[in-house]
């Protein structure tokens, strides 16, 4: 059947409920159709034709595609989804015989039809079959933030839509990643979304919506919400972070300089100290201290770019009041408006960790950065060390993990650490090169592999070389050495060599050593690539 004798399918957005925001050409096309559909439920009562009602004429011919289930329990063989899928199958059989026989069909849908609505299951069916448009609405989310009066999203951030279906865990990590977010299809989900609210940190800032722009419209803070009386046309919003009171913004720079860290946190000078920042910039405005207790947590942003960033991390960099950390290490976080960023020296991690507890007295929320993991060679026992003196005791103090480096670099070549490994620091700025000695001769001697940090810098060149020959007393010559530099940033590169061959020149701060055991094996696979792999099974086991 050609285009020309066939009618015109239409899938029609009406908006968020108040018949007065449907658009002018939702109008339109709804006088002009020749059938009007739209879903409801057994009860017979459709929202969709509610706000349409006053644009029906008496000679359309109405098509009321009734669901047959609205819970998931159900007794069709298929369960829940093929009752849903025979249901779709019909409506669109019903609504392509008036396509067929030359008539124009409208089919109805509450806010925008390709924002979870179900006109959209018409359109994927029939769409393809014959000449369709799709009439945009006002969605939920945009009623929702009008009515709340508060900005939703401004600026660079980015607006999350979840449906509230989702399992807890799984909205939880978003949540806690979003700048702006708008949860979806509350009804009996609501206490799930409540708790996920409650576990990412957010449920102080979460607004409640139901029936925006309708007459029982209701607003209120999520938290004050009783379960019991949330419908399914209701969301939760959490606006822009904007507006959220954080101080007065700025950046405090300590000192600029010394030598950069490697891979998780490098050899920073634990004892240094340095000047303090500016006293304004360590006041909390409008007495902080007061009103709430302030806390100190310790960031892992993984070993380079946002791609390596955890949900929990970004979350919690986002809600921080106070960003403090290592110059570097800072610029890899995004700009936030209202954040106080507190730049410093790498070498003076003492005086980062109070300074960080010090605005954590002062009722701020801190977040103190570490490059990969914070708990390996890098900020977190900084901060618990100064955390457990007078006067930080009771100061709340939580360390959020990262990626490692060592597990970023071993991923890049295979799995050289899927046996027993040792990890160790090959810098001697905090304790003796003797105990580095020691303690890599007893690795080497047990046969494990090694994640060697901090190699070589550019005050440290002598220490690759002397490793090598204290593993070469007890390893191969043709034991696999990875090198691992700037895994994940712009100057990532991934070498794979024999002990024997490891050239110190080759190594810089920013690279991190996995030696093999007597066990991991060098593979060339049948496209070109080397894999290196340290098998689980020890021989004899």
């Amino acid at each position: 059947m050609s285009e020309q004798q066939t009618g015109r399918l239409y899938g029609v957005g009406l908006g968020p409920g108040d018949p007065s925001l449907m658009t002018v050409r939702a109008v339109e096309v709804i006088a002009a159709a020749d059938v009007i559909a739209y879903h409801s439920a057994r009860h017979g009562r459709s929202i969709a034709r509610s706000i349409a009602e006053r644009h029906l004429r008496p000679d359309h011919l109405e098509e009321r595609l009734v669901y047959p289930v609205t819970t998931e329990t159900t007794d069709h063989p298929g369960g829940y989804r093929g009752a849903m899928e025979e249901f779709y199958a019909d409506a669109a059989a019903r609504l392509a015989a008036h396509l067929d026989a030359g008539r124009t069909v409208a089919v109805l849908a509450e806010g925008d039809p390709l924002f979870y609505g179900s006109y959209m299951h018409m359109h994927k069916r029939l769409a393809d079959r014959y000449p369709t448009e799709v009439v945009p609405g006002v969605t939920s989310v945009s009623a929702a933030a009008a009515r709340l009066g508060t900005p939703l999203v401004e600026g660079e951030e980015v607006l999350t839509v979840l449906p509230g279906t989702l399992p807890e865990e799984e909205l939880t990590a978003r949540l806690a990643t979003a700048d702006a977010a708008a949860v979806m299809k509350l009804g009996r989900t609501f206490p799930t979304v409540r708790r996920a609210l409650e576990r990412s940190g957010r449920l102080a800032d979460a607004r409640y919506v139901e029936r925006a722009t309708m007459n029982a419209e209701r607003t209120a803070p999520l938290a004050e919400v009783d379960p019991e009386s949330v419908p399914y046309f209701s969301l939760a919003v959490l606006p822009s972070r904007v507006d959220a009171p954080r101080g007065d913004g700025g950046e405090t720079p300590y000192r600029d300089g010394g030598e950069t860290p490697r891979c998780d946190g490098g050899d920073a000078r634990h004892g240094d100290r340095a000047d303090a920042p500016s006293g304004d910039h360590m006041d909390a405005p409008g007495g902080a201290s007061s009103r709430r207790a302030g806390e100190v947590v310790v960031v892992g942003l993984g070993p380079a770019g946002p791609l390596w960033l955890t949900p929990e991390a970004r979350g919690e960099l986002a809600a921080a009041e106070d960003l403090v950390g290592y110059t570097t290490y800072l610029d890899r976080v995004p700009v936030r408006p209202g954040q106080r960023r507190h730049a410093s020296d790498n070498k003076v991690e003492a005086v980062r960790a109070e300074f960080a507890l010090d605005l954590a007295r002062r009722g701020r929320r801190v977040a103190v950065v570490s490059s990969g993991d914070p708990g390996v060679f890098a900020m977190a026992t900084a901060v618990l060390e100064a955390a457990c003196e007078d006067p930080y005791r009771e100061v709340p103090v939580r360390i959020v993990p990262g990626m490692t480096a060592a597990h970023a670099a071993a991923a890049r070549v295979g799995a050289p650490l899927g046996h027993d490994y040792a990890v160790i620091s090959l810098s001697d700025r905090l304790k003796p090169w003797e105990v580095i000695a020691e303690r890599l001769r007893a690795a080497t001697a047990a046969d494990l592999v090694l994640a060697l940090y901090n190699p070589g810098s550019r005050s440290r060149v002598w220490q690759v070389g002397k490793a090598r020959e204290l593993l070469l007393e007890h390893r191969a010559p043709d034991t696999p050495v990875v090198l691992g530099r700037d895994i994940g940033g712009p100057g990532e590169r991934v070498r794979i060599v024999r002990l024997a061959d490891l050239d110190p020149a080759q190594v810089d701060m920013r690279t991190i050593l996995l030696v093999g055991s007597s066990q991991t094996r060098t593979v060339r696979r049948g496209d070109g690539t080397d894999i290196v792999w340290t098998p689980r099974r020890y021989p004899e086991a």
